[in-house]
């Protein structure tokens, strides 16, 4: 039988509609990969400190018999092909009660006394028993009685030091990225959805340009006929449509860079100022002072009467329908305008 037509489809995994489960997934994967990377770091340092470790026993144990057997040629093999070898782990020779009496792959400043140079080696000796137990070296006399002891401390080689601490430094730089990762994707969600609102304001727009060309001429025919006696109705419905056409322009203008030219700023907030007054409560009693009736300042008028009538606006209703606001126009130094606005309301109260 053939597959019924109601039979459910199985969904599909939509990328957009599952970005979160994404977020987390790469995470989830950055994380495996940071841990499986430190584990591989961390026996690579663990396999080269029983190198360096075996390196310097092997040190040790080549002065040993070489002090003990005396073989000239076979002290100068062991010199030429073990001691002078290691030039990168730093290795203290001391007697029996840590007197140092020989280093290698230590910087030491040449200059200095030997008395300075004994109580540096001292330190470096204390620093590198934190790090290694020494290795001992036994002198033996012909007879095979012990006659003498001496020591080799040693610590960590450059190198073995960069690898110990290259988890920390790789764990950071991953941490780093993974934190750049996710500011990117937000950063770019957000933009999304910044473009999505542009793009809607801007149709708004769009679409609120016919009504209003049809809601022009309609005042011009009115305008028109003789038997239309009410000029104070069409002077109120002019202004009603050039604050949807300023509106209109506010909406397409989102996401667009402002063109600024010159104004009155005093013309301009007086215009705003006169038509919010009979849209508003009658309780409330806007005022306008300045210094001057000619403050010129480069604006974009249409944002510029759009943040004007929000403050406004906003003093309305918090001070509930009745009150004052008061706007001072004052022209400031080096050419700048101040713009203060007061209100009657009652403001920011705290709550105990």
């Amino acid at each position: 039988m053939g597959r019924s037509s109601s039979e459910k489809q199985p969904k599909k995994w939509d990328l957009y509609q599952n970005r979160s489960q994404m977020k987390w997934g790469v995470l989830a994967v950055a994380m495996v990969i940071t841990i499986a990377s430190i584990f591989y770091t961390n026996q690579i340092v663990k396999k080269l400190k029983e190198r360096e470790a075996q390196l310097v026993e092997l040190y040790a144990k080549s002065i040993e018999y070489a002090v003990n057997v005396g073989n000239r040629d076979e002290v100068l093999f062991l010199t030429q092909n073990i001691i002078v070898p290691n030039n990168s782990i730093p290795v203290i020779l001391t007697d029996g009660v840590d007197k140092p009496l020989d280093f290698r792959n230590i910087d030491i400043d040449p200059k200095i006394s030997p008395k300075q140079r004994q109580k540096k080696l001292r330190a470096l000796v204390e620093e590198m028993k934190l790090q290694h137990e020494p290795i001992e070296i036994i002198f033996t006399d012909e007879n095979g009685g012990v006659y003498d002891y001496n020591y080799v401390y040693y610590k960590n080689s450059f190198l073995l030091d960069q690898l110990t601490y290259y988890p920390i430094v790789q764990l950071s730089v991953i941490a780093f990225f993974i934190f750049l990762a996710f500011y990117a994707y937000s950063n770019s969600k957000a933009v999304e959805q910044n473009r999505v609102w542009i793009g809607l304001a801007k149709e708004t727009a769009h679409q609120l340009g016919t009504p209003l060309s049809s809601l022009v001429a309609w005042i011009e025919y009115l305008k028109m006929d003789e038997d239309f006696n009410y000029p104070e109705v069409l002077e109120e419905l002019e202004k009603d449509t050039h604050r949807l056409e300023t509106i209109t322009n506010r909406f397409s203008s989102i996401g667009s860079i402002p063109t600024l030219e010159d104004e009155n700023l005093y013309e301009v907030i007086r215009s705003n100022v006169d038509y919010l007054s009979k849209r508003i409560s009658t309780k409330v009693k806007i005022s306008i002072a300045t210094n001057s009736q000619v403050v010129i300042a480069p604006i974009n008028r249409a944002l510029f009467d759009w943040v004007i009538e929000n403050l406004c606006k906003n003093a309305v209703d918090a001070m509930k329908g009745t009150g004052n606001i008061d706007i001072n126009l004052v022209e400031g130094p080096e050419g700048g305008v101040v713009i203060d606005i007061r209100d009657t309301g009652g403001g920011f109260q705290k709550i105990s």
